[in-house]
């Protein structure tokens, strides 16, 4: 079996002493190298140490997770947060497509932040998404992350015009003409979109009602879009559609 090695950042002594002891239980292959309870403390550990995947709080007495990334010269592991943050911050994490585990950890979820963690690194990009979302504390999201295996885009939604389901993929439409292919499922983006102007039309459609030109009643009736594109329209959602069009 193949080693991994961790360090945990928290100023809760208990927090730290829990993750550890849930690493030794369910991912025996983790070796934890060290521990730190703050910003400070945790940058001089990571100094002499660098791990493959680092555990780390957001909210500390002497700063923030944030504040401890930008300290580093080079980022070379992978970085997942632990936190007890509001649903804003989670929201943030899924639109940044950063990882994440929301205290009080669950096992199962460990497990598999921890198998996801040993093939990837951290994404730049999706760090410096993460911290403008997470201070965007009014207002809707502008952007996400999409994360492809040829490529990380960072896209903003008003350039969405529409998602569709592959299986357990979900193909974005967007404005210029060009397709992203992510491999999450169509429900994951209707959970994070609903309340950023995305309207879940059909089984397998999701629609930026920006991009709505008009609902076509006959044959069942379905949308135009201003891509060109025209989209069907299930009977159980006909009412949420013109709906969303009286609220345009």
């Amino acid at each position: 079996m193949k080693k991994f090695t961790a360090i945990i950042i928290d100023d809760i002594e208990d927090a730290r002493k829990i993750l550890r002891a849930d690493l030794n239980a369910v991912a025996p292959e983790i070796d934890v190298i060290g521990e730190a309870e703050g910003v400070m403390s945790g940058v001089k550990l990571l100094a002499k140490h660098t791990p493959d995947i680092l555990f780390l709080d957001i909210e500390m007495p002497d700063g923030d997770g944030f504040d401890l990334l930008e300290m580093l010269p080079t980022k070379p592991f992978k970085t997942i947060f632990t936190t007890a943050s509001d649903e804003h911050a989670l929201r943030a994490f899924k639109f940044s497509a950063v990882d994440y585990l929301l205290k009080p950890i669950n096992q199962e979820e460990l497990i598999k932040a921890v198998e996801k963690a040993k093939g990837t690194r951290d994404s730049p990009q999706s760090l410096e998404l993460l911290q403008e979302n997470i201070g965007k504390r009014i207002g809707k999201m502008e952007r996400i992350i999409l994360n492809t295996q040829e490529k990380i885009h960072v896209v903003r939604l008003t350039d969405i015009v529409r998602l569709e389901s592959d299986v357990n993929y979900t193909r974005f439409h967007l404005r210029a003409g060009n397709k992203v292919l992510v491999t999450r499922t169509l429900k994951e983006f209707d959970d994070m979109l609903s309340d950023n102007g995305f309207i879940r039309v059909h089984q397998s459609h999701l629609v930026n009602v920006e991009h709505i030109v008009e609902f076509v009643k006959a044959d069942g009736g379905h949308l135009n879009l201003n891509d060109g594109s025209y989209v069907p329209v299930s009977s159980r959602r006909k009412s949420l559609v013109l709906q969303a069009l009286e609220d345009l």
